[in-house]
């Protein structure tokens, strides 16, 4: 243990950092999930901000164009911040065990693995944008908003895991209300940002794209800055900061596996959007609207998933697996409860909801969009069970298990595209992601809590 430095991290004036170890199980877990909702909330928020502002000042064809390559971003952004998730787990259980001079190895690795990702990544997808949304079926009176959109978010990659990775870091340390302040900033940055491009200089979705981008980096900046300033345990030597084979394996057995489950899952969604978009803008249109009121209001399932990873990471660490048990089953109570709230939301207000993006002349897209958004609020207490159970296995060290979750998700959603859309059309459209989530949760649920069992008796055997 580097006594030493765990003391410097205790006095830093001005930090968060929480010992997840000891202490209330479920007065952690709301603890750390509050701020990280605030912080989910602000990053939908200017997220619909931007999607409303697109919708009602450049027009609905425009509107399906940014919506019809939500999956794609998905499945890419997604990998990336998988990736960072994942690269978060070791710090974390480094934490939780006190050695301080691992954890530091761990932080200038991944940096070193962040940064290679950035370039390759970013070039990659930067040059394959157009092939894939032709692939992806996007009809001509889209495409181009599409391509204006999605590329500048993909040439802002850098940004994305420079965020990712450098929250993800103070996270693991406990700390989940300094990430939210940056995020905050950012997102009053952006919503600004979006009415001068869009309405002031007329750049209709390029400039959502830009303002997202740079409005992304600014938060990155400014995390690092913090945690640099802030916590002394983070600062390497020069022997530190070298490459390490051992560290930079760890690293990627962690990360990978939790940016191909993204990824994985993702590929379910791009197969339901070509689907999708086959049928028209108005369904384009509809999903698109329903999708982002839906992120929005799965935002508290998204802070249980990350906390519970922490929580368990830190309490791995520590050996105690007794907390883990508990805290797991707290999360996942405390997302039913919220699950059912949400569906009294959707069936009263989902009209006006979906008001938020389209015009009130467009009756019958309000109609399907307000459909889709209740068929979603309903199976709620799945998707609960995907996030609290897969986060926790990551929280373990058994991210390479989760990426079975996200094939489960994926021939889900595809066996709906495949079969059913067909067939039923825009129904059948509203029920693929309850159909990922209910096969993901028959294997999540008995998998962590055997995984639970399976460290604590290595625990006990030690």
């Amino acid at each position: 243990m580097d006594a030493q430095n765990e003391m410097k991290i205790k006095k830093d004036k001005g930090s968060a950092v929480t010992d997840m170890t000891t202490g209330s199980v479920t007065g952690h877990i709301l603890t750390f999930a509050l701020p990280m909702l605030i912080g989910y909330v602000f990053q939908q928020f200017y997220s619909m901000v931007d999607t409303i502002i697109v919708g009602k000042f450049v027009g609905v064809h425009a509107l399906a164009g940014v919506g019809s390559t939500g999956a794609i971003s998905f499945m890419i952004i997604g990998f990336c911040t998988g990736i960072c998730a994942g690269f978060s787990i070791p710090i974390a259980q480094s934490f939780g065990a006190r050695d301080m001079q691992r954890l530091r190895r761990y932080i200038a690795n991944s940096i070193w693995i962040s940064a290679a990702f950035s370039v390759v990544i970013t070039l990659l997808v930067c040059a394959l944008t157009g092939t894939i949304l032709h692939a992806m079926n996007t009809q001509e009176d889209i495409y181009q908003y599409a391509y204006d959109y999605i590329f500048i978010v993909f040439a802002g990659i850098p940004a994305t895991i420079l965020y990712n990775l450098t929250s993800s870091i103070i996270r693991a340390f406990g700390d989940s209300r300094t990430p939210v302040w940056f995020l905050l900033l950012s997102s009053l940055l952006n919503i600004v940002l979006d009415l001068v491009t869009i309405i002031c200089f007329d750049m209709g979705v390029k400039g959502a794209a830009y303002a997202t981008v740079f409005s992304q980096f600014v938060s990155g900046v400014l995390c690092a800055l913090y945690m640099y300033r802030h916590f002394d345990i983070v600062r390497c030597s020069r022997d530190e900061l070298r490459p390490s084979i051992t560290h930079i394996r760890q690293l990627l057995y962690m990360g990978v596996p939790m940016g191909i489950q993204y990824t994985i899952t993702a590929i379910g969604n791009v197969i339901l959007q070509t689907a999708v978009n086959g049928l028209g803008y108005m369904a384009v249109a509809a999903v698109t609207a329903g999708g982002k009121v839906r992120t929005f209001f799965c935002t508290p399932y998204d802070a249980l998933g990350s906390t519970i990873a922490t929580f368990a990471g830190q309490n791995v660490g520590a050996g105690r697996l007794d907390r883990v048990k508990k805290g797991v089953i707290n999360s996942f109570i405390i997302g039913c409860i919220y699950s059912a709230f949400g569906l009294v939301v959707m069936i009263l207000l989902g009209e006006p909801l979906s008001l938020l993006f389209l015009d009130q002349g467009e009756a019958d897209i309000i109609a399907m969009t307000k459909y889709f958004m209740v068929v979603d609020a309903v199976f709620g207490v799945l998707l609960t069970g995907v996030n609290v159970f897969r986060f926790c296995m990551q929280g373990l060290g058994y991210s390479g298990l989760a990426i079975f979750a996200g094939v489960l998700e994926m021939i889900g959603r595809s066996a709906v595209a495949f079969l059913l859309i067909p067939v039923f059309g825009f129904s059948a459209a509203c029920f693929a992601a309850p159909a990922a989530w209910l096969l993901a949760d028959l294997f999540l649920i008995p998998t962590c809590f055997g995984c639970i069992r399976k460290l604590a008796g290595r625990v006990r055997a030690a």
